[in-house]
Parts: structure tokens; C-alpha cells; sequence
């Protein structure tokens, strides 16, 4: 009995359903029929840059109407928005998508060195300017001052599924096209077909700010050159209605060329107005929104929220033309179209099984080291590759560019079968990396960094990193760095630096002592593996003394040329979101030396230069940790322990514990920060000290810090809590800009019993 209740409601259940999908199949048939014969609505959007993101309040407005897209046409900005509605983004998902960009990072060249070596991520935070350059190879890349590298892998992600060449009327879910400038024959390029990505890209490439995008004879910049709004597209697509966007100002004057930007901006505006009259009147809705006071750069999370809103409220005054128009179609108040674009799932989380991996342009070597470092697997038959996102899709061609120096770098993901086969292409290689860094403080006023890395032709990845530094310290420093494997990177250096050093007592200056540092280093063991740096090295280091400046009562040090062997042993952990104001992550350091000067003793040395014996080699224990808490989205607590402890019966002066400034090692490796002292002054060879700072983020980029500082010093351990603690306060203002913060440090010690004020301008080194 009880089976025979089962297999009833089974049947019941079963029968339900079969009727529920004749009744929905039934409806989607009524449906069709009621929409047969109904004009097409084409929907145009226009150029702009930022001021485009007003597109997606229009389209909000659309939605909210029922207004069915049938085609859609865009330039520039316009064929980003509408190029990503026509594959699946809906409105809601394009706004989500926008406002989750960091679009500094997006719309530079900057690399993203989250999950690369901390000596990479380093040289990211020294230079404000770094290029790639091929040397005796057309650089197809070039012609820009931003060569769009993040906006090309961005497209990538958002256009997954779409990355090969297709036919964008049959392929897509709404008909798409999108238009951009042969600069050869200044000639109007059509994108009907091809890679979605390219064509986006192609169609925004603002001249001189963007490089071009070569396609076999042809140079393609700004679409907007030809035809900034093109409704003609659309009608010759088979559009009946066209619905239009515009996002363009008020016409400029005189008074408003005030910068390069505008004057380029301003040739773009005037080469826009080709076709637009003409285009504008085949427009049945023109939607033009009120973009004025944001420019083509307006990529602030501010300006994307106005101009989005703006777009949105613009839709809304035009709510009865919009329901006048959906009438004139036949379309009743209730009619919402069949949704052929929902909400896309987020395409930056999503996981997609991968079915194989192909390598392209890349030699064995280069395949073998990228399989090794992301433990992607060989090709066998019945492989489990695993899943990839956009994440390590990410993470893939920054390794490509960093590590392996190929000028471009491209992950495709094209569907296969169940899953999607990983694409993973290759540019020309890098002949040279350029780096350029510039900083300005109140102490040594003007300083200029430059860095040089040139890959070798190798068979093993071998990279040698220059770096010149001019100003009031000079400094030339090789490095000869080698990746034989994923995670090592065995290096030998050489360092010349010529140092001019103020040293104080007190706050008071002392003396002044010029001398060279000649320096080699062997690290055969240098491990990377995500935040963590593992080194053990040997170093040799030379001092040659040139003069020593000061008043009569300062110390009297004997300067004799002088030599030390030492060895090493380095580890660095460093998960902080920001090199200079992080609000997450943690960062830690710890050294461990063996300093002698015969290989294995120290030889003390008389006043007259003579030996007096050998005692056992000097060691330093020196380490520093600082976390970063945050309370709600714009406070952080960052407290910090440092110190350095000397051991050794001889301690060099060379070598002795030094604090002031605010960075570790900016004048002498072992400078350690101090709040309150400017300057560096010498302390005892045993120095602990704890920090608290507090870190509030004003507006975008704005930053106040107060520090409190509280150290001890002695030159014995058991002698370090019978001196008076040192103690200093700091207050601080700084401007995160492009070039590296910019601002004003004030500050008061114990130590110097005086305040000081200190100006920097630029990224330190």
C-alpha cells in the first residue's frame, strides 16, 4: 500500500510539472507572437572616457521600462558599456562591475605584484615611472604614453567565452558593433566581427594617450575620430528605432586649454563632429547627459557614482518619450522582453574547469618554469587540469612579464567542451626595463634614481638590474640575478656608493664624513614563496675614508681604510596592502650577521693602524614587525617593535646602532626610524623600541599620521633599563600622489630636547 501511495504522488508530481511546462512554453510561444513584426530598437552609445559610465544609468532606466535591445552600437567608452551588454551584462551587473575597478591601476602599466617576489614588489614602490622597451623589433605595443597592457587583460576577463574571433550580429546575445580609426588612410573601421576584446580596446585607444592596436596594415585609434555616435551602424544593422547616448560638454574655449590633456582632448572633441549631426538626426530618443565638471580621466570612485546617477536621473526626464516609444512599438504598459542577458555570474570570483593548456611564442624553458611555479599540470590523457580565475589568470601573465620579460603577455580562455582550454600567448621579449624614480626632501634636497633590468639570452632566466643614484649620496649598484627554478633566485651584487653623511649629537650636528663603500655579495640561497623571502648570503664589504669634517668637540674617530667579510642570513615576510599606508597585513624583518674582517675574527686594530690581536667576530640581531588594524574603512593602528643588538668584543664604528628619520636604512643599512629626531644620530649597541602610529585616511588619497615613539639603549644587555627612555612624538600630513607621497613631518624628542620639520616629496631610496 505504501509504494503504491508513492508511485501515485510520483505520477501526480510528474504530471504537474509536464503541465507547468506546456503552460510556460505556451506563454514564451504568445510571447514571440505578440513581439513578431515589432520594429527593432537600436541602442547607440557614444564616446566620452569616463564620462561613458553615464551610459549605465541610461540603460538602468531601459530596463525599468521594458524596453527591448535588439542591437547595440558604441565608440569608445560606449563600445566597452555596450560591447559587455551585448555578451551578458545587465545594467545592476555593469554597475556592480565599475565600482569594483581600481581604476588607477586599470587604465596604467603598472604591474600587479601581489603574488610576485618582495624584491619585485619593492622596485614597484621606488620608481614612479617604469617602461618596457624592445630593441631592434618593432614594439607593437608602442606609440602611446600608456600602453593599455591592464585594459587589454581586464577585456580579457570580462569577455570570457567571447575571446576568439566570432561574428558579433550571430554570436553575441544582442547584435553588437563598434567602431574605431585606421590613423594609415584615416578611414572608418567597422567591427562586425573578430576578437571582442581587441575591437573594445581598438575603438578607445585615445591617440597619444593609449597606443594603438595594429591589425595586419592597419593603425586603429579613438573610434571617435570617424564617427563618435554611430547611428548609422545601427540603422544599416536593421535597427527601426534608435534610442541614442551622448555624453559630451559644453564646447570649450580659449580659457579652457590649459594643459596638454585638455589641447588633445580638445583635437578629439573638434575630429567627433564627423557624422554626428547627421547621426543624431536618424535618432528617435536622444538621451544627452549632463557630464559637466568631469573629464575623460574622471575615474574616481566619486565621479563614476555622480556620473552614473546622472545618467539615470537624465533616462528619467525623458519617462514619457521612453513609454511613448514602447507604444509606438505595440508594446503594452506590462511588457518586459525575454532576457537575453541576466546577471552574469562575477567573473573575477568564478572558478571555470580547465580542459588543457596550450603555450604560444614561448620556448620549452619558459613553459616548463610557468608549469612549475603555478603546479599546472603536463598534458597526459584523462589529465585533471583543476579550475582557473581570473585571479591566476592574472597572476600567469604578470609572471610572464616580470619573471620571463616578455613585453606582452595574453591568457585566452576558450571554451571547450565542459570546460575551457587556457590560451597562454606571448609578445616579443624585453631587450631592457627602465626605471625612473625622483624624490625632493628638506636634507639632501634633489635626488634621482634610475634602473636598468636587461634580461639575457639565456637558456635559464638570467636577469641584471642596474641602478644608478644621483644626488647627495651616489650610489651604482649590479645585480646578476638568476631563476633557475620557480621559488629560488641565487644573486651575486656589487655596490659602489659614495656617502656624505651628516652625523648629530643631540639634535646638534657633530661632524660630516665622506667615504666609498665598495661591496660584493654572493646569495646562493634567496627563496621566494608569496609574502616570504628566505636569503643566506656572503658579503664583502671595503670602507675607503676620504674626510671627516666637525667641530673640536666632536668624538675623535680614527679613519683608516678598512675591510670586513661577513655572513648573512635574511628574512623578510611582508602581507601589508600599501608600501607606505597600509591598513591590512603584517610585515616583518629579521637579520642575523657574522662580521669579521679574516674570514672567521676581527682584528683590532691601535690608533697608528697597527694590529693588536683578533677576538672573536661581531654579531647582529636585528628585526622589526608592524601590523596594521583597522577601525571601520578609514582609521588604522599600526604598532611596531624594532631593535638591534650588537655582540663582540670589537664593534666598528662602521657598524655601531644609528636612529632618526623615518624609514629603516635610508642613510646607512643599520638606520633604524625614530618619531621626534630627523636626523641620524648614534645611540648604545643594544636598542629596542616600540611604536604606535595612528593612520586616517581623508578623502581619496589624504593621510594624517601621529606617532609615539619609546626606546632603550645601552652598549650592555643587562645595563639597557638603567638608562633613561628615549622617548618622541610625530605628526605628519601626506598626499599619496603618482610620483610617491608628498608632505610635511613635524616632530619632538627627548633625545634632541628640540622639534624639527621635515618636507618630502617622492618615493624613498
Amino acid at each position: 500500500m505504501y509504494m503504491k501511495r508513492v508511485v501515485l504522488m510520483l505520477a501526480v508530481v510528474l504530471t504537474c510539472v509536464a503541465v507547468m511546462a506546456q503552460a510556460d512554453e505556451a506563454g514564451a510561444e504568445k510571447q514571440t507572437a505578440a513581439t513578431q513584426g515589432r520594429p527593432k530598437v537600436g541602442v547607440v552609445l557614444s564616446g566620452g572616457g569616463a564620462k561613458g559610465m553615464a551610459h549605465i544609468g541610461v540603460l538602468k532606466v531601459l530596463e525599468r521600462a521594458g524596453i527591448p535591445v535588439d542591437i547595440v552600437t558604441g565608440t569608445s567608452m560606449g563600445s566597452i558599456i555596450g560591447g559587455l551588454y551585448a555578451i551578458g551584462y545587465n545594467a545592476n551587473a555593469l554597475d556592480s562591475m565599475v565600482r569594483v575597478q581600481d581604476w588607477s591601476y586599470v587604465i596604467s602599466d603598472r604591474e600587479n605584484l601581489r603574488r610576485q617576489s618582495l624584491s619585485d614588489r619593492k622596485k614597484q614602490n621606488t620608481y614612479f615611472f617604469t617602461t618596457g622597451m624592445t630593441i631592434g623589433k618593432r614594439d607593437r605595443n608602442a606609440g602611446g604614453f600608456i600602453k593599455g597592457k591592464n585594459l587589454a587583460e581586464l577585456f580579457q576577463q570580462l569577455c570570457s567565452g567571447y575571446t576568439d574571433s566570432i561574428d558579433f550580429t550571430r554570436d553575441l546575445p544582442i547584435p553588437f558593433a563598434c567602431v574605431a580609426t585606421n590613423i594609415i588612410d584615416n578611414s572608418e573601421v567597422r567591427f562586425h566581427s573578430g576578437r571582442l576584446p581587441q575591437a573594445m580596446r581598438a575603438s578607445m585607444a585615445i591617440p597619444a594617450a593609449f597606443s594603438p592596436v595594429r591589425m595586419g596594415d592597419m593603425v586603429l585609434v579613438d573610434g571617435g575620430l570617424k564617427n563618435n555616435y554611430p547611428a548609422d551602424i545601427a540603422r544599416e544593422m536593421g535597427a527601426d528605432i534608435i534610442i541614442g547616448v551622448t555624453v559630451q560638454g559644453a564646447p570649450k574655449v580659449a580659457d579652457d586649454m590649459g594643459n596638454a590633456m585638455s589641447i588633445i582632448s580638445q583635437i578629439v572633441d573638434v575630429n567627433c563632429k564627423n557624422k554626428y549631426d547627421e547621426n543624431l538626426a536618424i535618432t528617435d530618443l536622444h538621451v544627452q547627459v549632463d557630464t559637466k565638471g568631469y573629464g575623460s580621466a574622471s575615474f574616481t570612485p566619486a565621479a563614476i557614482d555622480t556620473l552614473i546617477r546622472r545618467g539615470e536621473e537624465e533616462a528619467m526626464r525623458h519617462w514619457d518619450d521612453i513609454v511613448s516609444l514602447k507604444q509606438r512599438m505595440g508594446l503594452g504598459e506590462s511588457f518586459r522582453p525575454t532576457i537575453l542577458h541576466p546577471l552574469r555570474p562575477q567573473v573575477f570570483t568564478e572558478r571555470q574547469r580547465v580542459t588543457g593548456y596550450t603555450f604560444e611564442n614561448m620556448t620549452p624553458q619558459d613553459e616548463r618554469f610557468i608549469r612549475q611555479k603555478f603546479n599546472l599540470k603536463n598534458q597526459k590523457p584523462g589529465q585533471d587540469y583543476g579550475y582557473i580565475d581570473a585571479a591566476l589568470e592574472q597572476q600567469i601573465t604578470t609572471c610572464m612579464r616580470v619573471d620571463l620579460f616578455y613585453q606582452t603577455a595574453e591568457c585566452r580562455l576558450v571554451p571547450d567542451g565542459d570546460g575551457v582550454r587556457v590560451v597562454l600567448s606571448a609578445g616579443n621579449r624585453k631587450n631592457v626595463q627602465l626605471h625612473a624614480g625622483f624624490r625632493f626632501d628638506t636634507e639632501e634636497y634633489a635626488t634621482v634614481q634610475l634602473g636598468l633590468d636587461i634580461p639575457l639570452k639565456t637558456a635559464v632566466p638570467v636577469n641584471t638590474d642596474i641602478t644608478l643614484r644621483l644626488g647627495k649620496r651616489l650610489k651604482t649598484r649590479v645585480d646578476l640575478t638568476v631563476h633557475p627554478t620557480s621559488f629560488t633566485r641565487p644573486t651575486i651584487s656589487y655596490e659602489f656608493s659614495r656617502n656624505d653623511i651628516d652625523i648629530y649629537m643631540k639634535g646638534h650636528r657633530s661632524y660630516n664624513i665622506l667615504y666609498n663603500q665598495f661591496q660584493g655579495e654572493l646569495t646562493p640561497i634567496n627563496f621566494d614563496l608569496k609574502n616570504f623571502n628566505l636569503q643566506l648570503a656572503a658579503r664583502w664589504d671595503f670602507m675607503h675614508y676620504r674626510n671627516k669634517l666637525g667641530s673640536e668637540d666632536s668624538p675623535q674617530v680614527t679613519l683608516k681604510n678598512e675591510h670586513f667579510i661577513s655572513y648573512r642570513a635574511r628574512v623578510n615576510y611582508d602581507s601589508e596592502d600599501h608600501f607606505y599606508f597600509p591598513t591590512r597585513g603584517s610585515r616583518f624583518k629579521a637579520e642575523y650577521a657574522y662580521i669579521t674582517n679574516d674570514f672567521s675574527k676581527l682584528k683590532q686594530r691601535a690608533a697608528d693602524g697597527s694590529t693588536l690581536g683578533k677576538k672573536k667576530g661581531m654579531s647582529e640581531v636585528s628585526a622589526d614587525w608592524r601590523t596594521s588594524i583597522t577601525f571601520g574603512s578609514r582609521f588604522t593602528l599600526q604598532p611596531m617593535l624594532y631593535g638591534r643588538l650588537l655582540f663582540g668584543s670589537v664593534v666598528p664604528a662602521v657598524f655601531g646602532n644609528t636612529i632618526g628619520g623615518n624609514w629603516f636604512g635610508h642613510y646607512v643599512e643599520q638606520q633604524m626610524p625614530f618619531a621626534g629626531i630627523g636626523n641620524m644620530e648614534y645611540v648604545g649597541h643594544q636598542f629596542v623600541a616600540a611604536q604606535l602610529q595612528a593612520q586616517q585616511r581623508i578623502a581619496d588619497n589624504n593621510f594624517v599620521l601621529l606617532r609615539v615613539t619609546g626606546a632603550q639603549q645601552s652598549d650592555k644587555v643587562k645595563e639597557m633599563f638603567d638608562h633613561h627612555t628615549l622617548f618622541g612624538l610625530q605628526a605628519a600630513y601626506y598626499y599619496n600622489t603618482m610620483f610617491g607621497p608628498a608632505g610635511a613631518t613635524f616632530g619632538y624628542s627627548n633625545h634632541t630636547k628640540k622639534p624639527y620639520f621635515f618636507i618630502n616629496l617622492g618615493y624613498e631610496f
